[in-house]
């Protein structure tokens, strides 16, 4: 297992969005403090394992970091490979995407009366420390790339169910859904529990 420089920061982020939900917020203040929340963890790049920061060749990569024990949100990293892109997408629950190291840009999308799908206003690009929010409420359907050909971007997307077990869509340009779950990367979690690493005994 990677080395966590300090694995105290996801556990205080976990743990307070886990005593957000508890409070049966509805879902505009969920993204509101959500927001704020990650974003204090996106702006520090200290605390996430070398093993769910690495990219493949073949595609961008969905590590899934924590899963709330009545799956009730799910913590995961993208890892974007230079040059790499989702296709055109969709969440079926509240998402918070963060960003981490690099850049990404992100394409939304509305259908029209036929029911065809058109971008909707211009890219936009997601910096260090930034966070942007979706959800079927306020807009669900989007495309997202690296923003960069040459090196690794990596996002920390929080989302209101266990995401690698949502039945969701990918979009062809005329609107038709195709269903997919989209599963994780990993196999295993980060041990961030174990703080006996960090407090050795005398």
């Amino acid at each position: 297992m990677a080395h966590i420089s300090n694995p105290a920061r996801l556990r205080g982020f976990i743990g307070a969005l886990a005593e957000l939900l508890q409070t049966q917020a509805q879902e505009p203040q969920v993204l509101e403090r959500g927001a704020q929340l990650l974003s204090e963890l996106v702006s520090h790049d200290d605390w996430l394992p070398a093993e769910f920061a690495q990219p493949s060749p073949e595609r961008y990569q969905q590590y899934v970091l924590h899963v709330d024990s009545a799956q009730r949100f799910s913590v995961v990293s993208f890892v974007w490979g230079p040059g790499q892109a989702t296709p055109v997408h969709d969440h079926r629950v509240w998402g918070l995407i963060g960003m981490l190291r690099g850049a990404e840009d992100a394409q939304a999308f509305q259908r029209d009366s036929s029911g065809a799908l058109h971008a909707l206003g211009a890219p936009q690009r997601l910096l260090p420390g930034q966070v942007e929010a979706v959800s079927p409420r306020i807009g669900d359907i989007h495309q997202v790339r690296n923003a960069f050909d040459d090196r690794t971007s990596i996002s920390i997307h929080v989302y209101g169910g266990n995401i690698g077990a949502v039945q969701r869509a990918v979009y062809l340009a005329d609107g038709t859904e195709k269903a997919f779950i989209s599963g994780y990367s990993n196999a295993h979690l980060p041990n961030i529990w174990d703080l006996s690493k960090e407090n050795p005994a005398p």
